[in-house]
């Protein structure tokens, strides 16, 4: 495979993620829709797809930082560009970026199932009371509380994964079979 071809698979891939990460200011406008983003769809996509997997984590933890910077300016009217619970929010969507990378064929199983595991990977991680100010107590009971009410935001999570992996990964899938240029290398020694 040439260059070239990485290369312009490394594009499209980072463009469908830029894209993709636009639609998480969705929920400032609409607060029922809270959590409903394609964040995790995108860590999934990313580490399915980009053959080198540094790339995945590098692109998602941007897209999720940049939106970041837009979210919290929507929210305080100031550009924020770290706050202490960032690791704790940041660190769910790198392992899923991992659980991402295990998705060799993307079929509806395999991705709906990469899907319910992020989703429970960010419900488990970034709803830890002890590591950063929560209105929980720091103790199992805290995290007990701080996951009951977490449980409408996953569900939102959850929905949102559904929605963004069919798009992002029927797409390209899609795109795929048209285009030969998005082909990986492994694809095209099939």
């Amino acid at each position: 495979m040439s260059t070239q071809k990485l290369n312009t698979r490394t594009a499209v891939l980072i463009l469908i993620i830029l894209i993709a990460s636009v639609f998480r200011l969705i929920s400032y406008e609409f607060p029922s829709l809270s959590n409903f983003t394609p964040m995790g769809a995108i860590a999934l996509f990313g580490g399915a797809y980009f053959s080198d997997k540094w790339k995945a984590y590098l692109t998602v933890l941007l897209a999720l930082f940049v939106s970041d910077i837009f979210i919290n300016y929507l929210y305080t009217s100031k550009w924020v560009l770290y706050y202490s619970g960032s690791i704790w929010v940041y660190l769910p969507f790198l392992i899923m970026v991992l659980i991402g990378t295990f998705i060799k064929k993307p079929t509806i199983a395999n991705v709906g199932l990469s899907s319910i595991a992020a989703v429970c990977v960010h419900w488990l991680v970034s709803d830890l009371p002890w590591f950063y100010g929560t209105r929980y107590p720091h103790s199992l009971t805290g995290y007990g509380m701080s996951l009951t009410a977490a449980i409408p935001f996953e569900l939102n999570m959850l929905m949102a994964d559904v929605l963004f992996c069919a798009v992002l990964f029927g797409g390209f899938e899609l795109a795929k079979r048209k285009y030969t240029v998005l082909r990986s290398q492994r694809e095209l020694a099939v």
